[in-house]
Order: structure tokens, then sequence, then C-alpha cells
């Protein structure tokens, strides 16, 4: 373990700082992207078709081009379709397991230790390559380099991945803030989990008040928010610029709260 952490400091000292891995805002809402969302953001994760029709409606998308989407969903194993009831099919449940760990703060206990993950395969494909890295995002590790990842051992990773080598333990040299500054733009982060609490404060007031557009409008910024909070990389407080994260998972959860409200009275007026 020793000499796996050596090598990680020497390439640390090595080089500059490098971009964080930064999460994009909510791509153009498709009908795709807007089933994908209320399913992954639903428990359990499934929904009859006549309410994904009616919710699809909010957005302007007619039902034809709904059931269309859902049909490739289907071909492509993303939804389970079953008596009119569609659900997410098991890939995403593990995105969603990803979703809901992100709502969760962590533990406020840490040892100073690090998750080290290396890969060791020589030969990957590019789907190999593709998924090992949709999972190392999902456990938030960060990438110091090529086939280098790291995090604070705060919370746990999953330890099933293939072809790496993985050691936990504290760093022998180099400065911990230092270090997470080097795999994440912590500052960006900070400033993003501001901008999407403010959103998520004025969203819910408009809940209270307006119509459907409000639904609408506040499910793209719930959307957005959660986006975030399944990047954002639970650093221990030691290491941790602020509160805001924490904050918005906090206005997140109540903001959902009132969104399903909305969402039920909607359903049932639909009927």
């Amino acid at each position: 373990m020793e000499s796996m952490l050596h090598f990680v400091i020497a390439v640390l000292n090595s080089r500059t700082i490098i971009p964080a891995v930064d999460t994009p805002e909510l791509r153009p809402l498709t009908p795709r992207s807007i089933v994908l969302s209320v399913l992954l953001g639903s428990h359990p994760p499934s929904m009859p078709v006549r309410r994904l029709l009616d919710f699809t409606s909010l957005f302007g998308i007619d039902d034809g081009t709904v059931r269309t989407a859902l049909s490739r969903m289907v071909a492509s194993g993303e939804l389970v379709g079953e008596d009119g009831v569609y659900r997410l099919g098991d890939r995403l449940l593990t995105r969603q397991r990803e979703q809901d760990a992100g709502r969760l703060d962590p533990p406020e206990t840490w040892d100073g230790s690090w998750w080290v993950v290396v890969v060791t395969a020589e030969r990957r494909s590019q789907a190999q390559r593709r998924d090992f890295r949709a999972r190392a995002l999902g456990a938030r590790l960060g990438e110091l380099r090529a086939d280098t990842w790291l995090r604070p051992a705060n919370v746990a990773i999953p330890l099933d991945l293939d072809g790496v080598a993985v050691t936990r333990g504290p760093l022998v040299t180099g400065d911990d803030v230092d270090v997470a500054r080097r795999l994440w733009d912590l500052d960006a982060l900070d400033r993003r989990a501001r901008a999407h609490r403010a959103a998520l404060d004025h969203r819910v007031t408009e809940l209270a008040d307006g119509g459907d557009d409000a639904l609408r409008d506040a499910f793209v910024d719930l959307a957005a928010a959660q986006r975030y909070l399944r990047a954002e990389p639970q650093l221990p407080a030691p290491l941790a610029p602020s509160t805001a994260p924490a904050d918005l998972r906090r206005r997140y959860d109540a903001a959902v709260a009132v969104f399903q409200d909305r969402l039920r009275r909607f359903f049932d007026r639909a009927q």
C-alpha cells in the first residue's frame, strides 16, 4: 500500500492542478430525459404509461412522440414495460442508488485515509473504459490522471471493480486539502451548490402559488440539482470549502416534498 501511495504523491508533485471533472447542467429536455428523470426520482421507480403521458404533456410533448421514446427505451434495456407500467431497467437502478446516496450527508468523522484505485488491466475495450469511468464517477472518485483515481475514505466505494488495484490509507506526504483541490474544483462546486439552492428556494415559492407551469419549471431545476448532488464528492468537513452542499441537500429534500405533493394533485386532476 505504501509504495502505491508514494507513486500517487509523486504524480501529484510532478504536475499542475488538473481541471475538475465537471458535471454539466441538465441538457435540453427530451421525452427520454423527462421519463428517466421522473422515474429515477420515484420510489419505486415505476409509473403507469398514462401518468407518464400526462406528465410529459406539461412540456408540450404529444403522446405519440412519448410512446415512440418509451418503445426505444425498452428496446435499449433502459426501461422494462409490463401491463401498461414502465420501470427502470437494472442498469439504471444502479444510477438511482447513486442518486439516493447523493442526498445523504457524509459521515461527520474521517480518519484521514484515502481510497486509491489504479487500473491494472492492460487492454480494455472502449465500452469497458466507459463503464468503468461511469462507475468511478458514480462512486465520487476523482481522476488524478488516466487510470488513477482517489477520494477520501469517509464514504465507501464499490470493491467489485474489474481490473484494478484498490488500497486505503493516509497520504504519506502531501497536504490533504491540496490533493482534494487537485481532484475537484471545489470553489466551482461551492458556487454551483449556492446557485442550485437559490433556484430551489424560488421554485418552492412558485409551487405554492403558481399553476402547472410552476410544476414543470420546478422539475427542471430539481433534475439539475439532482445531477449536481450525484456528482458532488461528499468530502469530509476538514476538506470541504463550505457547508453549501449540505445546505443544498436539505433544501432539495424540502423542495422534493413540495413538488411531490403538487404532482399528486396534478395526476388526480388528470384522471
